[in-house]
């Protein structure tokens, strides 16, 4: 079918006519009828087999006759890209906004906005503080639904998606999802039309390899080269013949030493990309301001046509490696499965080479069949390939038949909701509360009937955890109960920051006596809470933090477990506080990842969680202990810049971080007065400052000086992130 025939706004199909796009692929046909017609669609298709270009088509056909637009994520690296595919059409005079940050912060501009990027959780949030402008939506796309079985992401999009089913039931929705074995069951709940595919826009040949022999699903077979690894075999192969490869691996220390190890494969079939982008990587690296080891190590590979991603890398760091990837100047990459999870980077060969994992409470587990295939669909680029390849790597003939019975030629599994436990409906109980749209046990009761959660269960079991959710926050004093349920003004704030209340309480406790707390205390808090992600504990770390638990003791705000069983739990906690404290004392980027086996995205996803966490702590101290508000907002801007506090005033500046304060504040510049007495020469000599940085920092004091470089210093914080 051509885009032409669609009878959509003819901007439309020129625009798309530039990018080479002037027919829909069978599946696209089959979908975006229903979706120009403003109804339900459910698209359940392999991955990169065109599911966007239907929710475009909708949003587009939309908002071109004055609708607006919702398009939601699970993940913020895929609003980013979402938000630079959209981005494309604001020529056609479309105006689009990204938010996925602060739970606590309404954004007004988000209402002027025509299409909307937003991540699930930044979505409840706006929901709840009762945004007006979501009533006017008309289209909303909820992107990789298949998600709503994670237990972590899955109930917060279930909990939205009856949201605007229930105060907004006229909008459309347009529910993206990787092919899965219950999508009806999907499509019913919703209301929607089904449409289902196995067609790709290039043919997969899936095949596991066993003893340099690759076994495909359609029986034919290829010998790899003797006497080499198979994965090297493969990869040799794949970039003989002008492709790239994607090589997924289950731990981050895998992807290094694989990346590093294929870099002599790489180098030399690439030419000279690998030298550039080698070169673009060193020149981020020199203009950073806090350099770190995985960032050089990442760099190194680089430079032979490889390069590895995973979570631990800055969000600089993974664009940087897609856009290298993309553009040609990377062979291979070597990722966890975390790559695979929307992120559109197709290559011609995929290997799998672990399919298994670890899993701290019962050792190595199975990796989930549509997580493997979701890996595989990434195997084949459009435009560039005739057929994609993706093998899956086995050790003997064992589980070579475990591979091709279970991963190639089995089903993937059933969603299930995640929203039935405790913990899931306590946040969402309270959020329905307190913004009225639950005035009374009945209205819960109601709310949660809608719910893919009582699609799938028995209405009896939801009543009786919303009953222990109910009389819980009536216990804590977030709710008051009787005939009409209202939020006090506790129950309202817990829900404004969007934390679960179970971490309120914890907080609230910790908090009562201002003249007990703790620089440390307040970190040990934050850990204790549901909300925080702890970080494990290696066999090296018992000692070590034993003995630092000694030490601060005396200043935490809750008291050790008594419970032996919560005692490992415990010194996570500990561990978790003690990076943070680290980072607060300007403990270098490069130490602290050697001490706790982290990289550097780690350490930031530490930090702006804990951040959001003491944020949350502060606005409740507003509440219940206003003497501690000071206190905890200052060990908040602490965290947010990894600094000590005689730093606070230097980082207001607009490019200066957490090395650049120190180097001025150890040559006795520390304060405001101080920099604008302070010649520009002097300035620009001093240790990480430079000409750019010493220029910008006159002109935010309106010291501009004839001469200096003006240029404009809001890309400091990001170089800094590599």
């Amino acid at each position: 079918m051509r885009l032409d025939e669609l009878g959509i706004d003819e901007r439309v199909v020129d625009r798309l006519a530039k990018e080479g796009i002037n027919a829909l692929y069978p599946p696209q046909a089959d979908a975006v009828p229903p979706a120009l017609a403003g109804r339900n669609v459910v698209l359940s298709i392999p991955t990169a087999s065109g599911k966007s270009l239907v929710a475009y088509l909708a949003i587009l056909n939309s908002v071109l006759k004055g609708g607006k637009a919702l398009y939601i994520v699970p993940l913020k690296a895929l609003a980013s890209e979402k938000f630079d595919e959209l981005s494309r059409f604001r020529d056609l005079g479309l105006r689009i906004g990204e938010s996925t940050g602060d739970f606590d912060d309404i954004d007004p501009k988000l209402s002027s906005y025509d299409v909307v990027v937003a991540t699930s959780e930044k979505v409840d949030s706006l929901l709840r503080h009762r945004s007006k402008w979501l009533k006017q939506i008309t289209v909303v796309v909820a992107d990789e639904i298949h998600l709503i079985n994670d237990p972590e992401r899955g109930p917060t999009l279930e909990v939205i998606l009856v949201k605007f089913r229930t105060f907004n039931p006229e909008a459309q929705l347009v529910a993206l999802s990787a092919t899965i074995r219950n999508c009806s069951e999907l499509a019913d709940w919703l209301n929607a039309e089904l449409i289902v595919s196995d067609w790709r826009p290039v043919p997969l040949k899936e095949g596991v390899c066993s003893d340099m022999e690759v076994f495909f699903t359609d029986n034919s077979r290829r010998k790899l080269p003797e006497g080499v690894n198979p994965i090297h075999g493969i990869v040799s192969e794949t970039l003989d013949s002008g492709g790239q490869c994607l090589v997924f691996v289950n731990t981050r220390r895998s992807t290094e030493t694989l990346a590093s190890e294929l870099g002599s494969i790489v180098k030399g079939r690439l030419g000279d990309r690998p030298a550039e982008a080698g070169a673009a990587a060193k020149r981020l690296i020199g203009e950073q301001e806090e350099p770190t080891a995985l960032g050089a190590k990442l760099a190194r590979c680089l430079r032979n046509g490889c390069a590895f991603h995973h979570a631990g890398l800055t969000a600089v760091q993974r664009k940087f490696v897609e856009l290298n990837f993309r553009e040609g100047n990377i062979g291979v990459i070597t990722a966890t499965p975390t790559l695979a999870a929307g992120i559109n980077l197709p290559a011609r060969t995929v290997i799998v080479r672990d399919v298994k994992r670890f899993d701290s409470n019962i050792g190595y587990v199975a990796i989930p069949v549509l997580e493997v295939k979701q890996m595989c669909g990434r195997a084949g680029r459009p435009k560039y390939d005739e057929f994609g390849e993706a093998i899956l790597i086995a050790r003997n003939e064992e589980e070579r038949a475990f591979m091709l019975d279970t991963y190639l030629l089995g089903e993937s599994e059933n969603l299930y909701s995640k929203l039935g436990t405790e913990p899931a409906i306590r946040s969402h109980v309270l959020g329905l509360i307190a913004t009225g749209d639950a005035k009374a046990k009945e209205d819960l009761v109601g709310f949660f009937s809608s719910t893919f959660l009582a699609h799938q269960t028995d209405a009896h079991y939801l009543e009786e955890n919303i009953s222990k959710v109910t009389e819980f926050l009536i216990d804590e004093g977030m709710i008051e109960g009787g005939e009409v349920l209202r939020a006090t003004a506790l129950g309202k704030r817990v829900s404004d920051v969007y934390i679960d209340p179970q971490s309120a309480v914890i907080m609230r406790d910790a908090i009562k006596d201002r003249t007990a707390l703790t620089e440390f205390g307040i970190l040990h808090t934050i850990c204790a809470v549901p909300d925080m992600t702890l970080m494990y504990l290696r066999r090296s770390d018992y000692e070590r933090i034993e003995e630092f638990e000694t030490e601060v003791r005396d200043d935490l705000l809750i008291d050790p477990p008594s419970d032996l069983g919560r005692y490992e739990l415990y010194l996570s906690e500990i561990k978790t506080a003690k990076l943070i404290h680290d980072w607060i004392s300007e403990v270098t980027e490069t130490s602290i990842e050697k001490s706790y086996g982290v990289g550097p995205g780690d350490i930031r996803n530490k930090v702006e969680l804990a951040e959001w966490l003491i944020h949350a702590m502060s606005r409740l101290a507003g509440l219940i202990n206003r003497d501690a508000v000071s206190f905890v907002e200052e060990i908040r801007r602490r965290v947010a810049y990894g600094i000590r506090p005689e730093l606070l005033e230097l980082v207001k500046l607009r490019g200066v971080g957490r090395v650049r304060a120190r180097s001025l504040h150890d040559r006795g510049i520390r304060t405001m007065e101080d920099l604008r007495n302070t010649s520009y020469e002097r300035l620009r000599q001093i240790p990480n400052i430079g000409d750019q940085v010493a220029s910008s920092i006159k002109s935010q004091l309106g010291q501009h000086e004839a001469g200096m470089d003006a240029s404009d210093e809001s890309g400091q914080r990001s170089l800094a992130e590599f």
